[in-house]
């Protein structure tokens, strides 16, 4: 009995797919529940499971072919047995048929021998005979054929791991390309970005905090945190989540978007966290961040951190949010100016944290100083707000106690 081996059900945000991997070749023995086939989205990779056991049977769409919402892309022979590798059975055929032959009389070697030598370009002079009188029989030509085709295996085997200890070292005026074709997250990502930046008035406002007081605070309660929150660890994310959702509260145009004519303002905070991973930068959101703990927020970033290095993350997870934060100082940027993501109407960069001479009281002193960037989209926020907005972020992080007190 067949099983039809269907596309997953896509949501409403993702219009198709492509084919990225089939584990299985036809005639291949699969597993209830096994993976056989990634799916890839412009957000994840889908995996396709054995909904029974079997074989592969046979693949309608191959590897980057595109596939429609629950369109068939093979099907699974249920209860069928796999087939055998036919390199397999040929030396267990060898033996029998040598056997045969090794009675054959001939001053040099046996007919059958003689036969299968010229076929593999084998010199009978070379081969050890092990017949009566030193005679080669057909088995002495089989293992000297395996012994042929044994010898020049080995060689290319240990050509990728001398290429992997050396670099390719290229001639003087050498001039090499190479062209792969763009994944679909690649894709979809220029897609927005271009799209950002067409339709958008975006503007950045700069400006810089004094992080002094969050350190402070993370080095004295870091490991009583851990403790207390099962293993969650204390990080710097959280408190800029927890800042950022404050200033939306009172900037609302911040976290509004804009629809046609309309302006929809969300009475919710869906922030997105710009994750990277193997695939490129995703965006998972933590939904209702404003009324998220810091110990749920970190809990929340460690396991979306997770979850995309595995690509686990689901479709749900990436879909929407109302604003995003994304921290280049992981990799040491200094200063830059995110894009937005549509709809939403701002985007909060944070940087590196650079100890630097700062003027304090009149006096200067070492501080460790990070530059924030906040691009919006000027057609939705005016100037004075989004710098108002980037200003209270930075007071509240430069005295936390502001978060608790609600000032």
């Amino acid at each position: 009995m067949a099983i039809e081996i269907k596309a997953p059900t896509f949501p409403e945000s993702v219009a198709d797919g492509t084919v990225a991997t089939w584990h299985k070749k036809p005639g291949e023995a699969v597993k209830r529940d096994e993976l056989i086939v990634d799916i890839e989205t412009d957000k994840v990779v889908l995996e396709v499971l054995a909904t029974a056991d079997g074989v592969l049977g046979d693949i309608v769409k191959g590897e980057g072919d595109t596939v429609l919402s629950d369109e068939l892309l093979g099907s699974i022979v249920e209860g069928g047995a796999a087939a055998a590798p036919a390199a397999a059975a040929a030396p267990a055929a060898a033996p029998a048929a040598a056997a045969a032959d090794a009675g054959e009389d001939d001053p040099i070697a046996a007919p059958a021998a003689r036969k299968l030598a010229e076929e593999n370009g084998i010199d009978l002079a070379t081969v050890a005979g092990t017949g009566k009188g030193g005679r080669v029989t057909k088995e002495d030509v089989v293992a000297a054929v395996a012994n042929k085709k044994s010898a020049p295996a080995a060689a290319p085997a240990a050509k990728p791991a001398a290429a992997a200890a050396a670099p390719v070292v290229l001639a003087a005026g050498d001039r090499t390309e190479k062209r792969v074709p763009m994944t679909r997250l690649r894709a979809k990502i220029a897609e927005r970005l271009v799209e950002a930046q067409s339709n958008m008035a975006m503007l950045t406002t700069f400006n810089e905090v004094d992080m002094t007081e969050v350190m402070a605070l993370r080095s004295k309660y870091k490991d009583l945190f851990e403790k207390t929150h099962n293993g969650v660890r204390l990080g710097f994310m959280s408190f800029f989540v927890k800042a950022a959702t404050e200033a939306l509260k009172r900037f609302p145009a911040v976290n509004a978007s804009i629809d046609g004519n309309d302006i929809v303002y969300h009475g919710f905070a869906d922030v997105g966290v710009a994750v990277s991973s193997d695939r490129g930068l995703v965006v998972p959101v933590l939904r209702n961040a404003e009324s998220m703990s810091l110990a749920e927020i970190e809990n929340g970033i460690a396991t979306f951190g997770k979850k995309a290095r595995d690509g686990k993350l689901s479709i749900e997870e990436m879909t929407g949010g109302t604003f995003t934060i994304t921290n280049g100082g992981t990799f040491g940027s200094m200063m830059s100016t995110p894009i937005v993501n549509p709809p939403q109407a701002a985007i909060l960069g944070m940087h590196n944290i650079i100890q630097r001479p700062m003027a304090v009281n009149g006096q200067v002193v070492i501080r460790p100083m990070m530059y924030l960037a906040l691009s919006y989209d000027h057609r939705l926020i005016d100037g004075k707000e989004a710098v108002t907005f980037l200003v209270t972020i930075k007071n509240l992080l430069e005295d936390p106690s502001r978060l608790l007190l609600d000032i």
